[in-house]
C-alpha cells in the first residue's frame, strides 16, 4: 500500500527539502514570479497556497504558522498585509506555474510560478532600489 507516499523527494533530505521550499516561498512572495525547474514548481503550488489561505485567516496562530514554515520575518508581513487583503475574495488557486522550456545545463524542465493577479512591478523591484542607492552613493 503507498500510505504516505503524496509527494516527491526531489533527490533530498527531509530537512534540505523544508529548508529549500521555505527560501523559494520567501522568494515568491517577495517577487510574486520566480524561475525554477518544473517539478519543484508544482511541489510549490500546493505550499504556497496553504501559506496564503493561512494569510486570509490573519490572526496570530496563523501567523506564527507562516513564520515556522518561511522562516522569514519580513516575507511573512508581506504575505499577510498584502495577500490576505489581495486574495480575501479568492477561494483557491492563488499560484500558477507555466512551463517555460528547458534548462541549458542539463537540459531539465523548467517552469515559472507566479501569483494570479500578481504586481508587474514587483518582480526585481529590491534590486532596482538597491542599484539607484548604489548609483546615488557613487554620485555623491
Amino acid at each position: 500500500m503507498r500510505h504516505g507516499i503524496a509527494h516527491r523527494k526531489l533527490n533530498r533530505t527531509a530537512s534540505h527539502r523544508k529548508a529549500m521550499f521555505a527560501n523559494m516561498a520567501a522568494s515568491l512572495i517577495e517577487h510574486e514570479q520566480i524561475v525554477t525547474t518544473l517539478p519543484k514548481a508544482k511541489e510549490m503550488k500546493p505550499f504556497m497556497d496553504k501559506l496564503i489561505t493561512l494569510a486570509k485567516k490573519g490572526d496570530l496562530h496563523a501567523r506564527r504558522q507562516a513564520i515556522s514554515k518561511v522562516r522569514n520575518k519580513e516575507a511573512v508581513k508581506k504575505l499577510f498585509e498584502v495577500f490576505g487583503e489581495r486574495y480575501k475574495d479568492r477561494n483557491g488557486g492563488y499560484t500558477r506555474v507555466l512551463k517555460a522550456g528547458y534548462r541549458f545545463g542539463d537540459n531539465a524542465p523548467r517552469a515559472v510560478i507566479e501569483l494570479v493577479d500578481r504586481d508587474e512591478d514587483a518582480r526585481g523591484a529590491a534590486d532596482r532600489a538597491r542599484h539607484e542607492a548604489e548609483m546615488e552613493m557613487m554620485e555623491e
